[in-house]
C-alpha cells in the first residue's frame, strides 16, 4: 500500500479566527475610561456643534441607540464636522493612564493558535493607544476600526450619500428643535418620522460586519466574536458568528457564552486550545488508529 494512503488528514479546527471588540472588552468597564468618553462626546456636542446643553444627554443616548455611535447619529441629522476633529476631541484628553499592562491577557492571547483581530468602532489612534497601555500591541494580526470601515471619510455627506438618506439630506443640522430630535430618535415625539440614514458605517449594523468579513477573508461560521455590547453580538449571531458576551456571566438572546472577564476565555472555550493540540500532528497513521485500543 502506498504510504500516502496509510495516513489521514487531521480534521480542520472548529474555529479559524477570533474577533475582539476593544473598549470595555479587553479592559473592564470600571476602568473609568468609558465614562470620560461619554463626557467628552457631550462636551463636543455643546461646544463644537452648539446643541442646547439641556438636550444633549438624552439626544446623545437616543443617537447611540439608533445609529450605533453618537457620531453616526449626528452625521445622519446633518451636523457638519470633521471626523478627525471629533475623534481628536473625544479621545485626545482621555486618561489612558487608567489602563494598566495586562500580562495575564497578553499570555492568553499569545497562546491562542488562531488568527486574532480587533473589531472596533473607534478610530485607529485610540485603538493603538489602548493596546499600547494594555501591553497588547503585538497580540493581534490586524485592526478593523473607523478608518477601515469608512475609508473615504469626509466632513460632510457626498451627493451619493445624500441620495441614500431616507428623506433627509441636510448638509447642516435639521431644523427641528432638540426636543423634537430626541423624540423622533427615541420613538416618542414625531415617532412616525422616518429617521435619516447615516453615512457612517459602524457596528451594530450588518454592513460593518460584511465589510469586516470581506477585508479579513474570514468564514463567520468558524469565527468567535468577543464583545461587551449585546446588540452588537446579536447582529454578529445573525451573521453566523459564535458570540461571547464579556463583562457579565449572564447569557441573553444571541449570546453563546458569557464571561465575567476576558480572562475567563480558557475556562469557557478550552476547545480553542484543544484545536491546536490536535493540529500538532497534522497527519496520523490509519493503521495505528485501528490497532490501538482506547479506553474512555
Amino acid at each position: 500500500m502506498d504510504c500516502e494512503k496509510k495516513y489521514q488528514q487531521a480534521p480542520e479546527p472548529k474555529y479559524e479566527c477570533l474577533l475582539f471588540d476593544l473598549d470595555d472588552t479587553l479592559y473592564p468597564l470600571n476602568s473609568g475610561l468609558s465614562v470620560q468618553i461619554t463626557k467628552n462626546i457631550r462636551e463636543y456636542m455643546v461646544h463644537k456643534l452648539h446643541i442646547e446643553e439641556s438636550a444633549v444627554p438624552e439626544l446623545c443616548l437616543s443617537l447611540y441607540k439608533n445609529y450605533g455611535t453618537t457620531m453616526a447619529g449626528l452625521k445622519a441629522l446633518g451636523y457638519n464636522f470633521d471626523y478627525d476633529d471629533f475623534h481628536g476631541f473625544v479621545h485626545g484628553t482621555l486618561p489612558y493612564n487608567l489602563l494598566k499592562p495586562d500580562p495575564v491577557l497578553r499570555h492568553l492571547l499569545h497562546s491562542l493558535p488562531i488568527r486574532k483581530f480587533i473589531f472596533t468602532n473607534a478610530d485607529k489612534a485610540h485603538a493603538a493607544r489602548v493596546l499600547a497601555r494594555l501591553g497588547l500591541e503585538d497580540c493581534f494580526d490586524g485592526i478593523i476600526c473607523f478608518e477601515t470601515l469608512n475609508p473615504t471619510n469626509k466632513s460632510s455627506a457626498s451627493p451619493d450619500e445624500k441620495d441614500n438618506n431616507l428623506g433627509c439630506a441636510q448638509t447642516g443640522p435639521v431644523s427641528l428643535g432638540e426636543a423634537a430630535l430626541v423624540g423622533a430618535c427615541s420613538g416618542g415625539v414625531n415617532a412616525d418620522v422616518m429617521l435619516p440614514k447615516s453615512p457612517v458605517v459602524c457596528k451594530p449594523f450588518e454592513e460593518a460586519f460584511e465589510q469586516a468579513f470581506k477585508i479579513l477573508n474570514i468564514n463567520s461560521q468558524r469565527t468567535v466574536f468577543f464583545e461587551d455590547s449585546v446588540r452588537n453580538l446579536q447582529t454578529g449571531k445573525q451573521m453566523g458568528l459564535h458570540t461571547v458576551l464579556v463583562g457579565t456571566a449572564h447569557r441573553t438572546k444571541g449570546v453563546d457564552y458569557a464571561l465575567e472577564s476576558i480572562h475567563n476565555i480558557r475556562e469557557a472555550l478550552p476547545e480553542l486550545w484543544e484545536a491546536d493540540m490536535k493540529s500538532e500532528s497534522v497527519k496520523y497513521s490509519g493503521e495505528v488508529a485501528i490497532e490501538t485500543s482506547v479506553k474512555a
